[in-house]
């Protein structure tokens, strides 16, 4: 007896193989990104995913300076940098990276989108990701007497940061960092964070704008906005959710999204209050969920076509 070979069409293989193309193993490294987003960071403030952040003026001059939208806002990572920082990444771009792709992201000037902290206090910083990487966070806080409409540069920074944590969790969707932030800190600062990879040759850098109180001032007393800690129903950021909750005092306050004014920092310049909202996972993770509903499917078509032949 002659066995007959059936072979699909390119057509059909073409369908099941498109798919595949989508899932996490055949993109490699285009998964392995991340960013703050508790303390928000300014690339994903600006990001389509940011929200009422992305509308501020802020984010609209950093897009235009920029000449494109922050649609990579997880993909903010330099090669081959080793440790070295402070000699890779020039002053006045720490921000981008040094990266033109995200050169709007330097502009100086003070009314970035922030997130309300309290000097002293404790800190769980939100760093989503979609594939759990080894390596190392570094977490610095700007100096005393930072000008945020100077250019940042290294000087504006301790030379050790307040933080540094290695190979934490993925859960969630997200790294949580813990550290104690430092208590001589007023008025609007940066939190600058570097996630150096152990497992790839790339560290990450953002740059996050917080604000604090002045001194003998609550959290909010100076901006007429609801303390931080006792915000009602603050919700997470969408592309990661934290495991357990939210953190108990860094916090960011939730967004006006009804037109009422931006509210001002210690230092009378506004504030754009970060939108929190607990709506699932990360675009990079639905967007897997997406790829393994399309092999099925294209699985399922291939089984009919071979079933009829």
């Amino acid at each position: 007896m002659t066995r007959t070979t059936v072979r699909p069409s390119a057509g059909v293989a073409a369908a099941v193989a498109a798919p595949l193309l989508l899932l996490p193993w055949a993109a490699g490294p285009a998964f392995a990104h991340g960013a703050p987003t508790d303390p928000v960071s300014r690339v994903y403030a600006c990001s389509p995913e940011g929200g009422a952040a992305a509308r501020s003026a802020a984010c609209r001059a950093a897009v235009a300076a920029n000449g494109a939208s922050f649609t990579a806002w997880d993909d903010l990572r330099v090669a081959g940098v080793g440790g070295r920082d402070r000699r890779v990444i020039p002053d006045g771009r720490l921000c981008s990276g040094g990266l033109p792709a995200y050169r709007g992201l330097d502009l100086a000037r003070p009314d970035w989108p922030a997130t309300r902290l309290e000097p002293g206090a404790r800190l769980t910083l939100t760093y989503a990701s979609t594939i759990a990487h080894t390596g190392t966070f570094r977490l610095y806080l700007t100096l005393p007497g930072y000008d945020p409409a100077k250019p940042l540069t290294w000087s504006d920074l301790p030379e050790r940061p307040f933080a540094e944590v290695t190979d934490p969790p993925l859960r969630d969707g997200a790294y949580h960092i813990g550290a104690k932030l430092p208590a001589d800190r007023t008025g609007r600062q940066l939190l600058y964070t570097v996630w150096q990879n152990s497992s790839t040759p790339d560290t990450y850098y953002s740059c996050s704008d917080v604000v604090f109180p002045g001194r003998g001032k609550a959290a909010g007393a100076a901006t007429g906005a609801t303390p931080a800690a006792t915000a009602a129903t603050p919700s997470r950021p969408r592309p990661a959710r934290t495991a357990g909750g939210a953190p108990a005092s860094p916090a960011a306050v939730p967004g006006r999204a009804d037109g009422r004014p931006e509210a001002a920092a210690g230092d009378g310049s506004p504030v754009v209050d970060v939108t929190r909202d607990g709506s699932g996972v990360s675009a990079p993770l639905l967007a897997g969920g997406a790829a393994a509903v399309l092999v099925l499917t294209g699985g399922a078509a291939l089984a009919l076509w071979l079933r009829r032949r």
